[in-house]
């Protein structure tokens, strides 16, 4: 187990009526911009809960942030917070819209004369940041308790991550009844997805950590008791608490400390998801088998510890099936097949990201162009 320096500033508010706990925590006297997506929270409820919560304090709203949020649209916010001179961000819903919130948190700034720089140097730039607060919606990216940001330009089909400690949210809300009326495949993507971060830190060679490995293995346990019953009975409030609270501590910086990550099925996906289109969740079903495949030597000794406590089994090719039959559970397809994308077609295009950009990844930094090729090649 490496060293390490763990602290994660969030406050989180967790439970039925806890947006009604956030205007204690915003300054009064401070304007704030209330940033959302599609305009789900204006119908069932939570839009309506939040105004009552902000008071007579002074707020404007800028709606339409995209799943994948975008920089251009991202900037259109920048912008309309620069004029109210709003000085706090309130991010409600997904983590589309949190990770937006954190770009525009440090746009507002004007640190950067190109605010693309702010995500392409991986937020190693970051001086200062606006702060901001969130009430989520959707339990997926983790984006709730973390200081990582995921902003995709269309006009140049990119999708590229950055982070920071200045971007952390101030606190966050966390009330599973706010879920329960999501769309059927939303819920499948927040599930693969809690599922894939988990993996990321986990799924390494031998890390000397018993402690993380267990924290890693009960959430993955907990996905796999609740992910097809909070799926079918979206009103079930244990099995739906139960998801959203594994989707915050998967990606809240504990279960990684002192341990290697792989994170490059999340280097591949991101790519998947800027040239077609697809799901970020989607992505990583159809590349996560794919790297274990191609890793199966140095994954050897973890994909078979992961199959003895999570399913029961012995082998590193038991996980490896064992995790495709419950994506497919959770009606998430594994292969490029379902959405008429050819292997081949799709490797080659991968490839040539990674070698424009000199990408290499994996927790031996040996995943390049060639080797996503290869795994993408097999995902027919």
């Amino acid at each position: 187990m490496k060293n390490f320096v763990f602290h994660n500033p969030t406050e989180i508010l967790f439970g039925i009526d806890m947006i009604a706990e956030l205007g204690a925590r915003i300054p009064s006297d401070t304007p704030v911009l209330l940033l959302y997506g599609g305009g789900s929270i204006k119908k069932n409820g939570v839009y309506d809960q939040v105004v009552d919560a902000l008071g007579a304090r002074s707020w404007s709203e800028f709606g339409g942030i995209e799943a994948n949020p975008d920089y251009d649209t991202s900037l259109r916010a920048v912008e309309q917070l620069k004029a109210q001179k709003a000085g706090f961000i309130l991010a409600v819903g997904g983590g589309s819209v949190l990770d937006a919130a954190k770009f525009i948190a440090v746009a507002a700034c004007g640190t950067h004369d190109d605010p693309w720089r702010i995500v392409t140097d991986g937020g190693s730039s970051i001086t200062e940041a606006l702060p901001i607060g969130a009430v989520l919606t959707l339990p997926a990216t983790g984006s709730e308790s973390n200081g990582n940001s995921v902003i995709s330009r269309r006009s140049t089909k990119e999708k590229r991550a950055f982070g920071s400690q200045l971007v952390f949210p101030r606190f966050s809300v966390l009330d599973p009844t706010t879920t329960f009326t999501l769309p059927r495949k939303q819920v499948r993507n927040g599930v693969v997805d809690t599922f894939s971060h988990v993996i990321e830190q986990y799924m390494t060679g031998y890390t000397g950590a018993p402690l993380q490995d267990r924290f890693s293995e009960s959430i993955i346990q907990t996905l796999v008791e609740v992910g097809r019953k909070t799926l079918d009975d979206p009103e079930d409030y244990d099995a739906r608490a139960a998801f959203m609270w594994s989707a915050t501590l998967a990606l809240n910086k504990l279960i990684g400390c002192g341990v290697p990550q792989d994170w490059s099925t999340h280097m591949i996906g991101h790519e998947l998801t800027a040239l077609y289109g697809l799901d970020h969740a989607e992505t990583l079903a159809i590349v996560m088998p794919g790297v274990w495949r191609f890793k199966l030597e140095s994954k050897n000794v973890k994909l078979a510890q992961y199959a003895t406590r999570v399913w029961g089994a012995s082998t590193a090719e038991d996980a490896i099936e064992k995790t495709e039959q419950f994506f497919a559970s959770l009606e998430m397809p594994t292969t490029f097949g379902p959405y008429g994308i050819d292997a081949a077609e799709a490797a080659e295009a991968v490839k040539q990201r990674f070698e424009a950009r000199g990408v290499s990844c994996g927790e031996n930094d040996d995943i390049n162009g060639a080797a996503a090729a290869e795994i993408l090649s097999h995902r027919a």
